[in-house]
Formats: C-alpha cells, sequence, structure tokens
C-alpha cells in the first residue's frame, strides 16, 4: 500500500482550501468531488428540557414539528440527502450527545432548531420579536478539535480530498489540519447562517442578525453548524406564527431554500 506523507496531505488541504471559493460555483457532473450527503437536525429541548415557553406552547414541542417537517422536506426535494435526527419524540437528550451524534453520523450539516424567548421579568417581553441565526464562537473553538479527531475520517474520505493513507490524527502536525478544516467549518457555517437569514428577511421577518456564541452544540460539531432561532414564542404573535401550520411550513421553506443555496455553493 503506497503511504502518502502528511506533508502531502497537508499541502494538499491548503492548495484545496486556497482554491475552494474558485471551484465552489463549478459545477461538473462528471467528477463530483463532493456532495453533501448526511444532514443531522437538531429539535432543541425535549423532555424534562421544556425549553422556553409562551402562553400556551412549550420551545420543545414547536422545534420538534418544525424538525420533523424539515427533514420531511429535504429528503423529498434532495433524495439523496440522508437525514437523522437527535430526537423524533419528546424526549430529553443531553445536550453534548447532539454533536456526538452528528458526528458519529459524519454529517455534513448539523442544523439545530430552536426557539427564542425574553425574561418575564422584562417589560418589553411581549414586544421583542425576530429571527436570528448563530455559529460557533471563535472564543472557545479550540474545542472543535475534539470532534474533529472523532471524526477524522472526514479528512479522508469527504471533504475535499481522496483518502491519504498514512493519517495519524494524534500527530502533532495534524494541528495544521484541525486549523484549516476549523477555518473552513467556520466560514461554511457563517455562509450558512447568512443564507438562512436572508431567506427569513426576504418574507418579511425581523432580521436580527448572524452572531457567534460559544453554544456547546455548535462548539463540539465536527462540520459546518448553526443554530436558529425561529422566532419569540414570548411575543404572542409569533407564537402564534411558529405554532401554525403555515408559520411552521414558512420557516421549514426558508430553511429548505437556504439548505439549497448553500449546497450550490460548496458542492463541486
Amino acid at each position: 500500500m503506497k503511504i502518502i506523507p502528511l506533508k502531502r496531505l497537508i499541502y494538499g488541504l491548503i492548495v484545496v482550501v486556497a482554491i475552494l471559493p474558485l471551484v465552489s460555483f463549478t459545477n461538473n457532473p462528471e467528477m463530483p468531488l463532493y456532495r453533501i450527503k448526511t444532514i443531522v437536525i437538531d429539535a432543541g429541548h425535549g423532555g424534562k428540557a421544556s425549553g422556553a415557553s409562551g402562553k400556551y406552547s412549550l420551545e420543545k414541542n414547536v422545534t420538534l414539528q418544525v424538525a420533523m417537517r424539515l427533514g420531511q422536506e429535504i429528503e423529498k426535494t434532495f433524495p439523496d440527502i440522508k437525514v437523522e435526527y437527535t430526537r423524533t419524540s419528546d424526549v430529553f437528550v443531553p445536550n453534548l450527545d447532539r454533536p456526538t451524534l452528528a458526528n458519529r453520523m459524519k454529517a455534513d450539516l448539523f442544523i439545530s432548531i430552536h426557539c427564542n424567548s425574553m425574561p418575564a421579568t422584562m417589560k418589553t417581553r411581549a414586544s421583542v420579536r425576530g429571527v436570528e441565526t448563530f455559529v460557533a464562537g471563535f472564543g472557545r473553538i479550540d474545542e472543535q478539535d475534539v470532534a474533529i479527531r472523532e471524526n477524522a475520517d472526514i479528512l479522508l474520505e469527504k471533504d475535499y480530498m481522496d483518502k491519504y493513507d498514512g493519517y495519524d490524527p494524534n500527530d502533532p502536525s495534524s494541528m495544521i489540519i484541525f486549523s484549516l478544516m476549523k477555518n473552513a467549518f467556520r466560514e461554511q457555517s457563517i455562509k450558512l447562517a447568512t443564507l438562512v437569514q436572508n431567506e427569513y428577511i426576504a418574507t418579511g421577518r425581523i432580521d436580527r442578525g448572524v452572531k457567534e456564541q460559544n453554544i456547546l452544540i455548535l462548539q463540539r460539531a465536527g462540520m459546518p453548524s448553526v443554530l436558529t432561532e425561529i422566532g419569540f414564542i414570548s411575543n404572542p404573535e409569533e407564537e402564534d406564527f411558529i405554532n401554525s401550520e403555515a408559520g411552521q411550513n414558512e420557516i421549514v421553506s426558508c430553511l429548505l431554500k437556504a439548505i439549497q443555496a448553500y449546497k450550490k455553493q460548496v458542492e463541486f
């Protein structure tokens, strides 16, 4: 078996990361180098962790409904993409187990769905509204090293390169690879989050922006990942919207369009 030195692996990754923006918009069906194959959808909270509450609904129920609708639409629209869920019923799932599942499934995307809320003590609680999408904060980006190590064969089998024999994830030189992958994941997460927000805005939702935050489930995901707040359950109008069939269908449509646009940009 031919062994490819680690230096060649690193140089190859550097070249690929450097040219990725130039080739990501091309479409060559004869030589598909990268395709999104698996998406993990995370319905926030569940079981004893009910999340935020409105006048009549709980976050854990709304997020599960939207997550299941989104997964079904992804499967209809993209038959080649496998959809996995962190939960499909009202059960408690520890936060650390959510990205761990995505890592184990070798997911290409991790999308966590949540509802926003303002504290009950705030006088403006009922008036605050809008949508926002989070990506992992840069301050704790080193936590992603563990996820990348656990999911190391992504570097070998799926992401922008052929399989290289001889890769040792414990080799100190692999930190170069970790740095490259973390930067790529960060940029792609921001790309997807921006696309999500743009779709929300197009439907008339109030834009609260793309934000960085040190959220455990994002920090421990070894792939591009976002957490989207689909509306304020503490706002009566938005609570009605996110609980309605029409509202959930609109949210799912926005997420699906964002995934579709992201898919076109990163596949080559």
